[in-house]
């Protein structure tokens, strides 16, 4: 027995016809929806799961017409700025302005000024040590302890202490003038409680670069008892062949050696050839910069085998208000990069009130610089470069 099936077909009603119209829209969209639904899945499945730049764009260089590829980053060139000022005597007439206007005084016209840059340099000549009075006129120098955070406010980080009045007071004077500075933070050259210390060099690191100072004494202005020993607290004497065993034993070490020398005739200004041979032998043992106190005046600078000589930067705060030229000084803004010394911008100061270096104002700064270089123009500072 076979069975049909038989499939009946009803055409739609015309009211039928209408309600279908009507929902066309609606069913459009619905498919469009359907197909982009599945559209996106596929492309969400299909999408590497690496941020990684396909290989061969990777491994092409950039270019204007291809700039996929970051550039690397530029490292921006190392470098640091210090402060090198000349002599800082903080006894006598200075040490009674401090006793009566504390002891930032000597300071208060500079101290932001030598706080701009990453550290400041100065050659100390006096001791930091309890003990008597001294009073105008006499020659035996010592500070009362507290001075030694003065200086530290003032941005002092390294001094030289190789001269002729930090021994004034003996072991005992230098003893302690080791232990104030230590305890303030201020490292130091050129002297030291045994021959092996007063050779050793201050250490100073700032933005990656490492400066090693070296501080030396001339033997025609200290008595041989000034120079430390195996057994005796003493500073550095000047000699030209422990000059260079001091310089080949710290050069490898650090980036730049700089050279301070206390030497040569007073009141003068120009160098006499002591100062002369020793600057030069420094820098042909590879020493980047020499920096000289003593003269009290300033002196004329230098470029030997395109290296800077600062033969004398004159006073910054001493009490010898007697000349003009005494009153007079310089401060040098040394920029040192990876290279070296780049540029040093020297800048007047003129010691007001005994104790207090200010900046010399325009009209008188062009004569002091004069006697850094007599082709100065009439500018207020003085700048030296390299020709590298």
């Amino acid at each position: 027995m076979s069975t049909m099936i038989a499939l009946s077909y009803m055409a739609p009603s015309a009211e039928l016809k209408t309600q279908l119209v009507s929902l066309l829209p609606v069913w459009t969209i619905c498919l469009l929806m359907f197909f982009g639904l599945c559209a996106g899945v596929y492309l969400f499945q299909a999408k590497p799961t690496t941020n990684a730049l396909p290989t061969d764009i990777a491994n092409e260089p950039t270019t204007p017409n291809n700039p996929t590829k970051p550039l690397p980053a530029i490292e921006s060139k190392r470098e640091l700025t210090f402060f090198a000022v000349g002599d800082i005597m903080l006894s006598r007439t200075v040490s009674d302005k401090i006793r009566k206007y504390g002891f930032n005084y000597p300071f208060a016209k500079t101290n932001e000024y030598l706080n701009s840059a990453d550290f400041a340099f100065g050659n100390l000549e006096t001791s930091i040590t309890a003990g008597p009075n001294i009073t105008a006129g006499m020659m035996s120098f010592r500070a009362d302890p507290g001075v030694e955070n003065a200086l530290k406010r003032a941005n002092f980080q390294v001094v030289s202490l190789a001269n002729n009045h930090t021994p004034n007071f003996g072991q005992n004077g230098l003893l302690d003038t080791f232990s104030y500075l230590k305890k303030a933070g201020i490292s130091y050259a050129g002297a030291g409680s045994n021959s092996i210390e007063a050779h050793q060099p201050a250490i100073i690191e700032r933005n990656g670069i490492k400066l090693a100072f070296l501080a030396y004494n001339d033997t025609d202005v200290v008595p041989a008892s000034y120079g430390a020993s195996a057994n005796r607290a003493g500073t550095a004497l000047m000699n030209i062949t422990e000059l260079k065993k001091d310089i080949a034993a710290i050069k490898p070490t650090v980036d730049f050696v700089i050279v301070s020398m206390h030497s040569g005739t007073e009141y003068t200004s120009a160098p006499n050839n002591r100062q002369t041979d020793f600057a030069h032998a420094a820098i042909d043992a590879g020493t980047e910069l020499v920096i000289g106190h003593h003269p009290h005046v300033v002196q004329t600078i230098e470029t030997y085998k395109d290296k800077l000589i600062m033969y004398s930067l004159g006073n910054f705060v001493f009490d010898q208000m007697w000349s003009e030229d005494t009153r007079h000084g310089v401060t040098a803004k040394i920029i040192v990069d990876e290279d070296g010394v780049e540029q040093a911008a020297f800048s007047p100061i003129i010691i007001d009130d005994y104790s207090q270096p200010r900046p010399a104002a325009p009209g008188e700064a062009s004569a002091i610089l004069k006697r850094l270089d007599a082709n100065h123009p009439p500018t207020a500072i003085e700048l030296w470069e390299p020709k590298r």
